[in-house]
């Protein structure tokens, strides 16, 4: 007598691959969802902006195509616009990164009382953006803090928010000493990490301090060099509230960066379609230049090599 024919054996749905692969999923949901809602679909938005000219006064909403960008094109404005974003821009990335590892240096030592100076270097870092800038437009006023400093000595200051020699500088060094310390402690944290043996060799065979830190001390903070460059560039791209408070742009448009401008364009002209196109101008100027720097770690980063 023949026996019944078995149904084969089912494996379990749930193996324990399809669960580690669930729980990664999990894992990177909230990140994945974050994305999907701040980045894309706002980018995605902007764009179809750009083709469309937006009048929330008129309450109109027309397609145009391609003009938005072939004003951008047009935009007499724009080439001065652009090199006010690149001064405050290479400025801001010069002074702060050089200022950053300088005091990081300094602050390395190992000498008495040095977390105090770490922590009062670190400190504006944390206070209001607003808050600062506000109190430094009071001390770059013709009558305020810094000429009167500068009277003491003898020195008639200029109205440094007023005039356009001075006014980018005055911007530039605001910034500079509201975010250097972020990068000082980074590069802080960079230096501890480099090991002392390799500046007890390099003693040894004679070399002098400079010669360290060109050939051990650069090298090995490489990472860091380029993760506080990534940053500052893009941080610097992105500038406003610094603007909108101490000059509005001025005077004319020497320190109308590319986002205050895209602001005017948008929020006080109400051209949005414009403005939502200066924000894809914006975007791809991050994006390559971020690109450009990160294809650039193979030859200035030291574990890359």
């Amino acid at each position: 007598m023949s026996q019944p024919l078995q149904e084969p054996h089912k494996p379990p749905f749930w193996t324990i691959a399809r669960r580690d692969a669930a729980a990664g999923y999990l894992f990177i949901a909230p990140q994945l969802i974050g994305t999907i809602l701040f980045v894309l679909i706002p980018l995605g938005l902007v764009f179809y902006y750009s083709l469309h000219e937006w009048n929330v006064l008129a309450n109109t909403f027309t397609f145009v195509g391609d003009a938005n960008y072939q004003l951008l094109l047009r935009d007499p404005n724009l080439p001065q616009v652009l090199w006010a974003s690149a001064v405050f821009s290479a400025g801001l990335v010069v002074l702060n990164m050089s200022l950053a590892l300088l005091l990081a240096v300094l602050l390395d030592q190992k000498l008495k009382g040095i977390v105090v100076f770490r922590t009062l270097f670190f400190s504006p870092v944390v206070v209001s953006l607003v808050a600062w800038t506000i109190v430094w437009s009071f001390l770059l006023q013709v009558n305020g803090g810094i000429n009167g400093l500068l009277s003491m000595i003898g020195i008639e200051g200029p109205n440094w928010l007023r005039h356009p020699s001075t006014a980018m500088i005055s911007v530039v060094v605001v910034q500079v000493f509201k975010n250097v310390g972020l990068n000082m402690i980074l590069f802080l944290a960079a230096l501890q990490g480099v090991p002392k043996e390799l500046y007890e060799a390099a003693r040894v065979d004679g070399a002098p301090a400079f010669k360290q830190f060109r050939r051990i001390t650069l090298p090995m903070i490489s990472p860091t060099i380029l993760l506080t460059s990534i940053i500052t560039i893009v941080g610097s791209l992105q500038v406003f509230a610094q603007i909108a408070i101490l000059t509005k742009g001025g005077p004319g448009v020497s320190t109308t960066v590319l986002v205050y401008y895209l602001y005017q364009q948008a929020f006080q002209f109400n051209f949005f379609g414009y403005g939502s196109t200066l924000s894809i101008l914006l975007f791809l100027i991050v994006a390559v230049l971020t690109f450009i720097q990160w294809q650039m770690r193979k030859r200035i980063v030291f574990y890359e090599n």
